[in-house]
């Protein structure tokens, strides 16, 4: 029998969801109860060969390391970083990575579109081998107190933007991973608002630690992790960190990311790491190391602070934690 071991800093999904993201109670209910007894059902038989299929980049990898970027702490073990994920589209827990395996991820198109000199759609094998790739060990913090070290690959966020070429008035970076509820059985939910989005300021985008995922441990990223290509933002919390894009949008609007759309008394545009400040329902004052168990300080801004503080020196007056 599976048991279900719930941390101290853990809570029910029914506290978790907003009451107002529900359609209706009776359509959730027969919904989730769907959900749940099919996340127990082998993979359908074209979900197994596509999940068989092998990565066409595969070659690249491992990819040469950038010593620049330094950890305080042991790598966190493979076999735990690749089964113990967030990923909402696949299911409510940590063990998704089975589910996860049913995305479709070749062929990939990532759309870069809004306010830049030419929309253009990437094909995902094409823009991998056009960038330049490296290996970066970075700290992961999660908005729900625990954290990860992970060795990245993948290529500097700035390159993305270079290619995209936004306008001059383009002042922000709103991304959106994909929609397809045949195979990610949660977007067949009315819980959030499907599809996942995210964003950032351009200036946060360009910052040499934001980095575009293709892969990790040396070889192309399981789709657990957002295969083929999600964010990393070191310094913020994780979810800012979107999975699997399929358009970046260049704008002068804000953007409104999923979980701030669904929570926004606990889900902010900034989201950066900062141990004084609590979430609503539990202290971030501490984190728990998912590869040890041990739980240590939380570091301000995660412990890039150096490379991230002047960023929001003029900015007083926004709520830049959560």
């Amino acid at each position: 029998m599976h048991v279900i071991r719930r941390r101290d800093w853990e809570i029910p999904e029914s506290q978790a969801t907003p009451e107002h993201v529900y359609l209706s109670r009776r359509s959730l209910l027969s919904g989730a109860a769907a959900f749940a007894a099919g996340a127990t059902l082998p993979l359908p038989a074209e979900a197994q060969r596509v999940a068989d299929l092998p990565d066409p980049t595969a070659d690249l990898y491992p990819v040469p390391r950038n010593e620049k970027y330094v950890l305080d702490r042991e790598l966190t073990p493979e076999r735990i970083a690749t089964s113990y994920n967030n990923f909402y589209e696949f299911g409510f827990d940590k063990g998704i990575a089975r589910a996860a395996q049913a995305l479709p991820i070749r062929p990939w198109t990532v759309k870069l579109d809004g306010m830049v000199e030419k929309e253009q759609t990437v094909d995902i094998d094409d823009l991998i081998r056009k960038m330049p790739l490296e290996e970066r060990l970075y700290r992961m913090r999660c908005v729900e107190a625990w954290s990860m070290a992970v060795p990245w690959s993948g290529f500097p966020m700035a390159k993305l933007v270079e290619l995209a070429k936004p306008l001059s008035s383009a002042k922000y970076v709103r991304m959106e991973t994909f929609l397809n509820p045949k195979v990610a059985p949660a977007q067949r939910l009315p819980l959030y608002p499907w599809p996942y989005v995210e964003g950032c300021t351009i200036a946060e985008a360009v910052n040499e630690l934001s980095f575009m995922v293709t892969g990790i441990y040396g070889k192309p990223a399981p789709k657990q992790h957002g295969a083929p290509l999600r964010v990393v933002f070191p310094w913020k919390y994780g979810f800012k960190s979107i999975k699997s894009l399929v358009r970046v949008t260049f704008t002068d609007k804000r953007p409104v990311g999923l979980w701030e759309a669904a929570q926004g008394r606990e889900y902010g545009f900034w989201a950066n790491v900062n141990p004084k400040v609590p979430h609503p329902r539990w202290s971030q004052a501490s984190e728990e190391d998912i590869g040890t168990g041990q739980r240590r300080p939380t570091l301000l801004f995660n412990g890039y602070g150096e490379f991230v503080a002047d960023l929001y020196k003029d900015l007083e007056n926004e709520k830049l934690f959560m």
